[in-house]
């Protein structure tokens, strides 16, 4: 029977060194080690059991060709305009504190890859690089069905939560990535995703780059006095 305290340091340390990795290395990750995250990852709740979940795995020729398409989309400035996110991850007005998060994360990376503020073309590169997964091996690229309502939204990040989890516990890092969701028509149609369903966001999957300076990144949390109310 496993020891709850050894259990409970293994779960937090999983949690607590997730990250998101900019830089991967090429070693490739098993099918069966991709298998088993997602296996695991399926105990997430959900709403009656609806399991709203769809993912797909991407690797070699599939996940470069991808790649390719969008990255050719996303340099080129008159067609990445005719590109549009189906929903809107980000506020229409921003306001502190998120706003100087956001502000904060952006330039201590930046800082970190020595790119000034008025560096756009380093800006641009840097941001195009989510469409290569950061060079992970392993894409992923999730759906949901355009039925399900937003309470199968909120069971999807319990679902997507767990798969950076398990890949922290089996060695591997993550990148979960909203810029996906902008090139959702080349997604649709280079992977056959019907029009009843809807692209969530993108993911990358490997062995985080230890010589990459990016991900000396290690972004602030706010102290449990700051987000919480205790009511007795």
């Amino acid at each position: 029977m496993t020891d709850p305290s050894t259990a409970a340091e293994a779960v937090d340390a999983a949690i607590g060194s997730r990250r998101s990795i900019r830089a991967f290395l090429p070693t490739p990750v098993p099918r069966t080690t991709i298998e088993a995250i997602l296996q695991v990852a399926a105990r997430a709740p959900s709403g009656t059991n609806t399991q709203p979940w769809k993912v797909h795995v991407l690797t070699g020729a599939a996940k470069q060709d991808l790649s390719r398409r969008i990255r050719a989309a996303y340099d080129d400035p008159a067609e990445r305009a005719t590109h549009r996110e189906e929903y809107a991850y980000y506020p229409t007005e921003w306001v502190p504190p998120y706003i100087d998060r956001r502000r904060k994360v952006g330039w201590d990376l930046y800082g970190l890859l020595g790119i000034a503020k008025t560096d756009k073309a380093r800006m641009h590169a840097q941001h195009g690089r989510n469409y290569a997964f950061f060079d992970a091996p392993v894409g992923l690229i999730f759906t949901i069905d355009r039925i399900m309502q937003q309470g199968s939204w909120l069971d999807y990040g319990m679902f997507l939560q767990n798969i950076m989890v398990a890949a922290r516990a089996r060695g591997l890092d993550t990148c979960p990535q909203a810029a996906f969701t902008q090139f959702h028509r080349i997604i649709e149609k280079q992977l056959g995703i019907p029009a009843t369903e809807m692209v969530v966001c993108g993911m990358s999957l490997g062995h985080a780059d230890p010589a990459a300076v990016e991900n000396g990144l290690v972004t602030e949390r706010e102290p449990v006095a700051g987000f919480a109310r205790f009511h007795e």
